[in-house]
């Protein structure tokens, strides 16, 4: 029978249709393979065509060249250089166009996704991260720094050669506010964080565990908005992506280049999204918030329903899917440091 389930940090309902629902296997993704190169004359990412982009943020140095790169988006969707001045007449709110939207350049290969990376080289990319989210959250301008990476054409890529992205904005989302309101009201409730408590209970059940470590859980969700969507968790207590520990970015990076290994793996290397859900630099250290990774396979389209009701039909029960996932194998499969 169909299901209604209820997402127990944001109380948002999605469908399970159990009645229409896919084996996971059946949604691999069956294309046409292209020939890999890990250079290309035309890409302005590629090494030798630095002059190509803005003048770049911050270098990760390997030997005389680059092992990865920060650069200003040369289509940025905001600017630095404008005043972030609110202006109010009545029901007519608009602010200026204020903030940054880096590109985090992640590889000197072209040719090579996250999934196939060193767990090494991962860890090094976050660390990139980390670096850059620290700056940003410095100026008192920015109230939201949201990192975030696109894989594949249905996932909004333009460029093929590996990047993600960071946009810094002066105003806090109501999707985050949203989460924020329900875990407060959660922590003022119960006196325990909603993650943390999600997190115990996940670990107990173990049937929508995917990967475990000693630092991290990944999992899909009870209340899943679409297949194969998966969260990777600190399993200690973090507000802020900007409190992760030297030696939590190194396991990090071994747990999320798993996690897409297996869908790479598993899936036939499907267009994806990721973001990390961090809290604003206003809350950092607060207790009810907890921050993680959304990695978002685009399996379905969104449609009419769903942009009617607010409503996601999920078609993999999530616990199957986690099983999919805990069966493929990627140590022999996928390079590892």
């Amino acid at each position: 029978m169909p299901e209604l389930r209820q997402n127990f940090m944001t109380k948002e309902w999605v469908v399970i249709a159990t009645e229409r629902a896919k084996r996971p296997d059946q949604m691999v993704m069956h294309r046409e393979l292209k020939p890999a190169v890990s250079f290309s004359e035309k890409c302005p990412f590629c090494p030798g065509h630095e002059s190509q982009t803005p003048p770049e943020i911050l270098r990760l140095h390997d030997g005389e060249g680059w092992k990865a790169r920060v650069i200003p988006n040369k289509f940025a969707a905001l600017s630095p250089d404008v005043k972030p001045e609110r202006n109010i007449r009545r029901s007519l709110r608009s602010m200026g166009g204020f903030g940054e939207h880096d590109v985090i350049v992640e590889t000197p290969d072209h040719s090579l996704a996250m999934a196939n990376m060193p767990d090494s080289h991962v860890a090094d990319i976050l660390r990139v991260y980390k670096t850059r989210y620290d700056q940003l959250s410095l100026d008192p301008r920015i109230a939201q720094v949201t990192i975030f990476k696109n894989h594949g054409v249905d996932a909004g890529t333009s460029l093929e050669h590996p990047h993600s992205q960071m946009i810094a904005t002066p105003v806090i989302s109501y999707q985050v506010r949203q989460r924020f309101q329900e875990a407060m009201q959660h922590y003022d409730d119960f006196g325990c964080c909603i993650y943390c408590q999600t997190i115990d209970e996940e670990l107990n059940d173990q049937k929508r565990i995917v990967v475990t470590s000693e630092h991290f859980v990944a999992m899909e969700l009870f209340a899943s908005p679409a297949p194969f969507c998966t969260h990777i968790y600190p399993r200690r207590h973090m507000a802020s992506f900007g409190d992760i520990s030297s030696s939590e970015i190194a396991e990090l990076g071994r747990v999320l280049r798993t996690v897409l290994a297996k869908l790479y793996i598993g899936l036939d290397n499907p267009d994806f999204n990721f973001t990390i859900r961090t809290a604003p630099a206003e809350c950092v250290g607060v207790r009810y918030f907890h921050w993680y990774m959304s990695v978002i396979p685009r399996l379905t389209r969104t449609a009419g329903f769903e942009l009617g009701s607010g409503m996601f039909i999920n078609t993999v029960i999530p616990e199957e899917a986690a099983e999919f996932l805990r069966n493929v194998k990627v140590e022999t499969a996928v390079g590892v440091s």
